[in-house]
């Protein structure tokens, strides 16, 4: 008897995945006041929230909070907008308007989770520094790409790095949780700590892995195990009980984890072929690059009269 995949429904993955791919463009935002990525920064900051012993739903309801809104706003984030001079409420209401325009994307359970958590966003109790030295590894680690046996390596640049996949990874399973019944802290900590052993060992790829062939699980249990002794003894245990459920889709943590990492690993490789084929027409017509406003019937004029 076989046992029946906890995949979420068609039409929610169709659904989702326009969404995701917003949020996952946060792996290429950045601001002047911060260094890395926006994705790079909440991955730092989900892990200093974890280790200082914030509760995992919690963090993740938080994560997935800015991770939605940011999918809008970019690097308008909750403390961007606070020094900007704005209020508490009138944080949260932008930040709530944001998660609006996704919404219909999201089981209605995940956007009351994402609702409640805004708050968080915007108090100062937010955990910076403690994390543990995997985090800068896994941010400074490059990710293979696309790699096949007996195929030249695909190089795509710039490539994202580990800790911008493990946290996109994090918050489309934490988002996807409501879907299969799954626990949501845990489909955060899981989509964290998924390539823990890739602190230290550089990614060759899915041929480079079949490479490895019989020694590859035993490397990437003791490397996991040397970066989960790094973590408070309480953690480290919910993390590996968490990294048990990814052999397979059969239960609901599986599934909510495997179709994040899938999703992320196809809309990542997405990115990076549309990159490659935009055009100027793109911007201006799709995107309205010159957009309607009191003059932009002279912008028009000048580019006509550039030949633009």
């Amino acid at each position: 008897m076989t046992t029946a995949l906890a995949v979420p429904p068609v039409q929610r993955l169709a659904a989702v995945a326009p969404a995701f791919r917003q949020v996952g463009d946060l792996k290429r935002v950045r601001v002047a006041h911060a260094d890395r990525s926006a994705a790079e920064r909440a991955f730092v900051r989900a892990w200093a929230a974890l280790v200082a012993g914030a509760d995992p739903v919690a963090v993740a309801d938080r994560e997935c909070a800015a991770a939605v809104a940011g999918a809008r706003l970019g690097g308008l984030d909750a403390p961007t907008l606070t020094r900007c001079g704005l209020s508490g409420p009138d944080v949260e209401n932008v930040l709530a308007r944001a998660i609006a325009e996704l919404a219909d994307a999201l089981h209605p359970d995940t956007v009351s989770r994402l609702h409640v958590a805004l708050p968080g966003l915007v108090a100062d109790g937010i955990a910076e520094g403690g994390e543990p030295p995997f985090v800068s590894a896994l941010c400074r680690q490059p990710r293979a790409g696309a790699t096949a046996p007996g195929r030249p390596r695909l190089i795509v640049e710039p490539a994202e790095n580990h800790a911008e996949h493990c946290w996109a990874v994090a918050v489309y399973g934490a988002l996807l949780a409501d879907d299969v019944g799954a626990d949501p802290g845990a489909a955060f900590l899981l989509g964290l700590a998924h390539h823990l052993h890739n602190a230290r060992l550089p990614d060759a790829g899915f041929a480079g892995e079949l490479l490895l062939g019989k020694h590859l699980e035993a490397v990437t249990e003791r490397l996991t195990e040397v970066e989960l002794a790094t973590l408070p003894v309480p953690l480290a245990a919910r993390v590996r009980a968490a990294l048990a459920c990814r052999a397979d889709a059969h239960s609901p943590l599986g599934a909510a984890f495997h179709a994040a990492d899938v999703l992320d690993r196809v809309l990542q490789a997405h990115h990076h072929a549309r990159a490659a084929a935009f055009t100027a027409e793109q911007a201006l017509v799709d995107l309205e690059l010159v957009h309607d406003g009191p003059v932009a019937r002279y912008h028009h004029a000048v580019l006509r009269a550039a030949g633009l």
